[in-house]
């Protein structure tokens, strides 16, 4: 019997290693790093990540390498409450992800998946939960395409996390109910400046589409109705996971039935606590932290 959850993340693991500098290094030149971190990530395992910090209950279905990032980053999920019986483990190493962070917060970010295996779609243990959510990031669009197929026959809701332009979030964006997207994402699905002419594009009947614009806040269009909302002025360390932690309070507030402009609100708000710590993983805020943000930020 399937059991019941708010959040079911599927798609990219990878673990992160966050290298703070000065300055952005110049061609063959050495740098030195001032501080040094080391955590799990990936779009969609952070937001499952985020959602159990908040407060939901949450899976990850994804791909880890039986070695020392896999074990690690296993170990994190667990210690985090999310539940990891759709977690893969296999003999091809664990994706990596090398970021560098500068002074003022942006980022550089190397990716590296290597060999790790496409989750195919007779993928028979997906049938394991029945969320009120799911959420996916283009990374395992096999696999995300059956459960999106099993959501639209049980009722969930469906969430793209659309960081960036390729295969699967191309063909994920065509059948989830939200398409939640970054700015790069949106012009180069459409090929417009304009949020709102690039969402219109995204949009099909019955989906919505957010824009997400770092630090000039968001976009956001659903039927007739569209607007914009500023973001939260923080100081921010590391804007790494900033996005995942906006897509996990968002799936995590779709499953709490929250009304759509208090929503956004709790989204903006994860997201810029995140921004204040070095680490997308590490950044992840509590449902008292964030709740305790928008006290102060009425």
């Amino acid at each position: 019997m399937a059991i019941d959850i708010d959040v079911l993340c599927a798609g990219l693991a990878c673990y992160d290693l966050i290298f703070s500098v000065g300055r952005h290094p110049g061609p063959d030149e050495k740098v030195f790093a001032g501080e040094f971190f080391d955590c799990g990530g990936g779009p969609a395992a952070n937001a499952a990540v985020a959602a159990a910090r908040l407060g939901a209950r949450s899976a990850f279905a994804g791909y880890l390498g039986n070695d020392l990032f896999g074990q690690r980053h296993l170990e994190e999920l667990l210690r985090a409450g999310v539940l990891t019986d759709l977690v893969v483990i296999g003999d091809a190493p664990t994706p990596l992800s090398t970021i560098i962070v500068k002074p003022d917060g942006r980022r550089t970010v190397i990716g590296y998946k290597g060999a790790a295996p496409p989750l195919s779609v007779d993928f028979a243990a997906a049938d394991k939960f029945r969320p009120r959510v799911m959420l996916f990031d283009g990374h395992q669009p096999q696999l995300s395409q059956r459960l999106a197929e099993q959501a639209r026959r049980g009722g969930a809701l469906t969430v793209l996390d659309a960081g960036s332009l390729h295969a699967g979030t191309r063909l994920l964006a065509g059948v989830v109910d939200y398409v939640v997207a970054s700015e790069k994402f949106a012009r180069q699905f459409s090929g417009q400046k304009d949020v709102f002419i690039a969402a219109g594009q995204l949009r099909r009947p019955g989906t919505t589409v957010v824009i997400t614009q770092g630090a000039a806040g968001l976009a956001w269009q659903s039927g007739t109705d569209s607007g914009r909302l500023p973001a939260f002025e923080i100081d921010a360390l590391d804007t790494t996971g900033a996005g995942d932690a906006f897509h996990g309070a968002f799936a995590a507030g779709l499953a709490a039935g929250m009304p759509w402009q208090p929503l956004l609100r709790y989204a903006r708000a994860a997201a810029a606590l995140c921004c204040a710590k070095f680490g997308a993983r590490l950044g992840m805020p509590t449902a008292s932290e964030v709740s305790g943000f928008l006290e102060r930020h009425p």
